[in-house]
């Protein structure tokens, strides 16, 4: 066969984990924001000096933080052995 062709298809990489790692970096980016708006960091803002809005974005980054986690140990586990 021309360029080791054959007729049975190759078995595609399937991505595992993408959604999980992409909404965890997503939720880290989000609590970062949340956090620095309410220790007073990004000033005049609606939620600025509002102890609440650090909270819960601490909050938010650590399931996010948890989210990339777990779609690393899919991604990884996805892998034929060899």
């Amino acid at each position: 066969m021309v360029n080791n062709e054959t007729d049975a298809p190759a078995d595609p990489t399937r991505l595992r984990g993408w959604l999980t790692m992409s909404l965890g970096l997503l939720g880290i980016v989000l609590g970062a924001v949340w956090t620095l708006q309410g220790l007073n960091v990004f000033e005049n803002e609606l939620m600025s000096n509002q102890p609440v809005w650090a909270a819960v974005g601490g909050g938010v980054a650590g399931v996010g933080l948890a989210l990339i986690v777990i779609g690393m140990r899919r991604r990884t586990s996805g892998k034929p052995a060899v």
